[in-house]
């Protein structure tokens, strides 16, 4: 089963295809995303990996924390599941 990890501190310079063949280097690469800002496009200057196996994704952070990248000190770690949003949404009208 996939392992989804969270890089950060990124070069606002680094690309999806340079974060993946970094990561490829320690097994499958199931995906690579580079979070961006929505309005601008531009990196947000972290993103997220997701590795084939537990394995292979331990061997990416222990490979990979730490470590210079595009001039950046690498954050590797497991990736926290998003909290759930409150779905209500700005429209206030149900309070009366």
């Amino acid at each position: 089963m996939a392992k989804k990890l969270y890089v950060g501190n990124l070069s606002y310079n680094t690309s999806e295809e340079s974060l993946r063949r970094l990561f490829s280097g320690f097994g499958s690469v199931a995906s690579a995303k580079i979070v961006t800002d929505r309005d601008t496009g531009n990196s947000k200057g972290f993103g997220f990996i997701e590795m084939g196996s537990d394995e292979e994704a331990s061997a990416a952070i222990a490979g990979t924390n730490g470590r210079e990248f595009d001039g950046r000190q690498l954050r590797v770690n497991e990736a926290m599941d998003k909290p759930p949003r409150d779905n209500r949404g700005g429209d206030r009208r149900d309070r009366w």
